[in-house]
């Protein structure tokens, strides 16, 4: 997720269990997980204005100039780390990347991914030199099956339409292979 794009207690729920700074405590209270009922976009909307107020940097929208360097920095990154991404969508405001299990953790894989993405966006002048860009805390799941990482595939390509963005499938994307029968090939 993008820098302020999605706080620990967004209306809306989160992954977060709890706030990692008091001034947040004013927009209310976190709903770990997401809400069955989800808030309008006019609610969604005033939380956001209120909470845009309590940022340290301001929240970027990434266009089509960004989008692009971050695509590229992520290529370079699976492809001198080794990793292999099924699915992928870079957005205007978030990411999604839908990486084969690797001999580094998720964590650090996203690490990986977000400081070169990050570095490459401040390099060309299209964020200020001390921005963040993304948030502190990825939000990774896990796919353990082979109808779950299908699903997932089908979720993240659907972003691209849910966000009003062609399609695209990027050159460090790896069709899916069937992923659990091979997993002897990395053990």
């Amino acid at each position: 997720m993008g820098y302020g794009h999605w706080v620990g207690n967004d209306p809306r729920g989160s992954g977060s269990a709890e706030l990692r700074a008091e001034k947040f405590e004013e927009l209310g209270p976190i709903h770990f997980g997401r809400k069955r009922v989800q808030p309008s976009q006019d609610e969604l909307k005033a939380f956001y204005r209120e909470a845009e107020n309590l940022l340290e940097y301001e929240v970027i929208w990434f266009d089509d100039a960004m989008r692009r360097v971050i695509v590229d920095a992520f290529g370079k990154v699976v492809e001198q780390c080794g990793y292999t991404s099924w699915a992928g969508a870079v957005l205007q405001n978030h990411v999604h990347d839908l990486v084969r299990v690797h001999r580094d953790k998720g964590d650090v894989m996203w690490e990986r991914l977000a400081v070169a993405s990050r570095d490459a966006l401040r390099a060309g002048g299209l964020v200020p030199k001390d921005h963040p860009v993304w948030s502190n805390r990825p939000y990774d799941v896990f796919k353990t099956t082979v109808p779950a990482v299908e699903r997932c595939i089908g979720y993240i390509n659907d972003n691209f339409k849910k966000h009003g963005l062609p399609l695209e499938i990027y050159p460090w994307i790896t069709p899916y292979d069937g992923w659990p029968q091979h997993r002897k090939s990395w053990l």
